[in-house]
């Protein structure tokens, strides 16, 4: 039997690995949201996602109080029934992060539950296209940073083989994200990749004054220039500038990828499993990606995108930021550039359970 015997979700902090600034917040802790699915016949799928310091118990109080009891006696195997039953359960609260970040908790367990049934790594179950993808940093890359502190990371990243590197900029002066951003290109040269990311905080004017000084670098992308509900601007700043625009890490619906691809307003698509809801709708973004001829770069969650980027002929980069070294027992696995989706069944991430435990607060 497949069914859906226990159900149970938890809060988890996990303290951030290093100081994280860009030019509109500060990631302080990641507020983790963490399902954990009991089936009758002995399975046990573990699913999680997250924010980055404010609204976990809003979550958990979405996946205690409404959503896990109808998960009890359904039967696991039926991902996407079970996926459409929730999202129309929370009709008064979708399109929204607190659904979105509450469904993609439990469909990343119903996931885990149909890989290891089907005795298959996420990479293979959710697509199989290829098992290694390359690898880009943000760790160092960070706008509190010094220039001379990104030059020195983003040759760390090129000594180790790494084949890009994203650099935060939204300074207050424009000539000082140019000024940065020199340093970095001329100390790594013209064959390593350089992305740039300003986390939604540029007008429309400035976004494409930016672009325009940013333009002789050969940057890979603009991330998020502007307002991610600003359709009509990136439209813009994309038919203006030989520089891709890349979004997706602040959207919460498949229509809204929509809304960007059919007005070629980006060509860089970040889309973020556990703000989209969960695996399920991710790959249709992807599919929905492959279709329009745009590459999947996603936000955030290695550990998980690792598998997701490899599944599909869309996927692109997948980003290193570390985050959940103090609560698993392996790390992934980067060879030659590349991240190396895990060949274990289920989602491929080792949790420590008594790790969990000591960071749970709700």
């Amino acid at each position: 039997m497949t069914t859906i015997a226990t159900a149970t979700a938890r809060l988890v902090d996990i303290e951030v690995e290093t100081a994280r600034t860009d030019a509109v917040q500060a990631f302080l802790k990641q507020e983790t949201l963490f399902v954990q699915l009991g089936t009758t016949d002995g399975l046990t799928g573990y699913g999680y996602s997250y924010t980055i310091g404010t609204g976990g118990r809003a979550v958990l109080s979405m996946l205690n109080e409404h959503l896990l009891p109808k998960l009890v006696g359904a039967d696991a195997r039926n991902v996407e029934a079970l996926w459409f039953e929730l999202f129309a359960s929370t009709r008064a609260t979708t399109t929204g992060a607190i659904t979105s970040l509450a469904l993609a908790a439990i469909d990343t367990a119903l996931w885990d539950l149909k890989a290891k049934r089907a005795d298959e790594p996420l990479w293979q179950a959710a697509g199989g296209f290829r098992q290694a993808v390359p690898l880009y940093d943000t760790e160092g890359g960070w706008l509190h940073l010094s220039t001379d502190d990104l030059v020195r990371e983003a040759l760390a990243s090129q000594a180790r083989g790494w084949p890009g590197v994203k650099i935060k900029v939204g300074k207050p002066r424009a000539a000082e994200d140019l000024a940065r951003l020199h340093a970095v290109r001329e100390a790594v040269g013209p064959d390593m990749d350089l992305m740039v990311d300003a986390n939604q905080s540029l007008t429309i004017s400035e976004a494409r004054r930016r672009a325009a000084l940013f333009e002789p670098l050969d940057l890979s992308w603009f991330e998020e220039p502007m307002p991610a509900d600003d359709v009509d601007g990136h439209a813009l700043l994309a038919a203006g500038t030989s520089i891709p625009i890349a979004v997706g890490e602040s959207m919460y619906s498949i229509a809204q990828f929509r809304s960007y691809l059919s007005r070629q307003a980006a060509s860089i698509v970040q889309v973020d499993v556990a703000r989209i809801g969960g695996i399920t709708p991710w790959l249709k973004v992807a599919h929905l990606a492959e279709a329009n001829n745009v590459t999947v770069c996603p936000h955030f969650l290695m550990e998980l995108h690792v598998s997701l980027v490899a599944a599909t002929p869309a996927g692109g980069y997948v980003e290193h930021i570390p985050q959940l070294r103090a609560v698993t027992t392996s790390e992934l696995e980067i060879r030659d550039g590349h991240a190396v989706a895990p060949t274990t069944p289920g989602l491929g991430i080792d949790w420590n359970l008594n790790a969990l435990d000591d960071r749970t607060v709700a």
